[in-house]
């Protein structure tokens, strides 16, 4: 139904493939100013394999060839990405590193290399991955399909092409995460009182920061976060941040995310500028202990008093994503909060919910919050639609985005013959045979 470099070229563009090193090899294509090295196409043919999407090396090519394209021509039409916006992408898929490791000492002992190196090694290719999906925005901008365009696309579909929609659920959770140990505590706060030390004697604390705040958004900078107004910091932050005197050191205070020592810089207004240094617990130490005890007890509460399950996640859940929305959890992979019941379902989803009928609860299953966080959870069916053939009643927004995805296809078509005409493009013999872009 679509052309496979759409598809290879949303394969490459995603997340960095971490751990990748680039190594001076076989330069097979050149793109106005860019280049595409052999050993990227072959990584990309690799991570296609490792998630189960086998494709062609001139599948991985036709990906690379695209988004070397769209970057070209962003540079031609002054589409630029805002250095402040590759900044947070990098740290937000830096704490996915250090999610996945555990720390950021396991990521350093992985790779052999500090965290700010590996940061500059990867800010290149972020930069082109993010100014590649803004040209690609930029194309798609204001294609939109209407209902009646849905309904035709859907009835230009032979009866006997209609696909197998397998059985689809709602999930909601509830959510208890594994406490800190008073050891634990201790041992945070006590360093971090030694680091307070050590500035009131005279060291400088944007270095100390920078050394040990844990904080990957801000530690770079000495710790600092810049102005921001009130509201937008975690409540025991700022209330430690705005009761302070420019220039003095707050106590050590606990938040969610952990122990921070903190720094007023300044304040005018609704806004104030800090900085911090932040310590982390080890989570992969805690233990999940109390949290399963708790779930298992409220969840033989819940089923014999027959309670609300919505009241139930607002007053029982620490999941602040996903409490005041009664506990449901969102699909990336759909983009919407519905799961088909299958194999490429999260493990941690698929082996609870496929033995869970509708309205059932399941036992407390081990959890890691997107922010790396160890606990506890319960799973509710809270709806379920079984298998059928794909239908506009059931299905309206399946049907829908593969309706726009047309129309994006045919407007890159156009837009790629235009875009040809400005680029150089040379491609080595040994791909010649690809016909990209074709």
């Amino acid at each position: 139904m679509f052309k496979k470099w759409m598809l290879a070229f949303s394969l490459a563009t995603p997340l960095i493939s971490f751990g990748q090193t680039t190594n001076v090899d076989k330069i097979i294509a050149k793109i106005d100013n860019y280049y595409i090295l052999k050993s990227e196409v072959e990584a990309i043919k690799a991570r296609s394999e490792k998630e189960g999407q086998s494709i062609s090396s001139c599948d991985a090519l036709k990906s690379m060839a695209v988004q070397k394209l769209l970057v070209a021509k962003a540079e031609i039409d002054s589409v630029i990405v805002d250095n402040d916006v590759i900044k947070e992408q990098l740290d937000a898929r830096m704490n996915q590193m250090i999610t996945f490791y555990g720390n950021e000492k396991n990521i350093v002992d992985q790779f052999g290399k500090s965290i700010e190196t590996l940061k500059n090694e990867f800010r290149t290719d972020l930069k082109e991955q993010l100014t590649a999906e803004k040209m690609q925005n930029t194309i798609y901008d204001k294609i939109t399909v209407t209902p009646l365009e849905v309904k035709k696309f859907y009835e230009s579909i032979p009866k006997d092409s209609l696909w197998e929609v397998g059985t689809q659920v709602q999930l909601s959770q509830i959510v208890r995460l594994a406490p800190i140990t008073p050891e634990l505590r201790h041992d945070l706060i006590s360093k971090l009182q030694g680091i307070k030390k050590r500035i009131e004697s005279g060291e400088d604390f944007g270095a100390l920061a920078k050394e040990y705040s844990e904080d990957q958004g801000s530690a770079a900078n000495g710790g600092n976060l810049g102005w921001v107004k009130r509201g937008s910091m975690v409540p025991e932050f700022e209330a430690a941040a705005m009761s302070l005197d420019t220039g003095k050191l707050s106590d050590i205070v606990e938040s969610e995310y952990g122990f921070h020592l903190i720094q007023t810089l300044g304040k005018r207004g609704q806004e104030y500028r800090a900085r911090h240094i932040l310590l982390m617990p080890d989570y992969l130490i805690l233990s999940t202990a109390e949290p399963k005890r708790y779930l298992d007890s409220l969840k033989k509460v819940i089923i014999a008093d027959t309670l609300d399950w919505s009241k139930m996640v607002k007053a029982h859940s620490q999941d602040e994503l996903t409490r005041d929305a009664g506990g449901i959890i969102h699909n990336p992979q759909a983009n919407g909060t519905w799961y088909t019941v299958d194999v490429n379902m999260e493990p941690g989803l698929y082996f609870v919910v496929d033995r869970l009928k509708l309205n059932d609860i399941s036992d407390a299953v081990n959890y890691r919050t997107p922010q790396g966080k160890t606990g506890m959870r319960l799973i509710k069916v809270v709806a379920r639609k079984p298998a059928h053939k794909v239908n506009l009643k059931d299905d309206y927004e399946m049907l829908k985005t593969y309706a726009l995805r047309i129309k994006q296809n045919e407007r890159i078509e156009k837009w790629l013959s235009e875009a040809l005409a400005e680029v150089y493009i040379n491609i080595d013999k040994e791909y010649e045979t690809c016909n990209l872009f074709k």
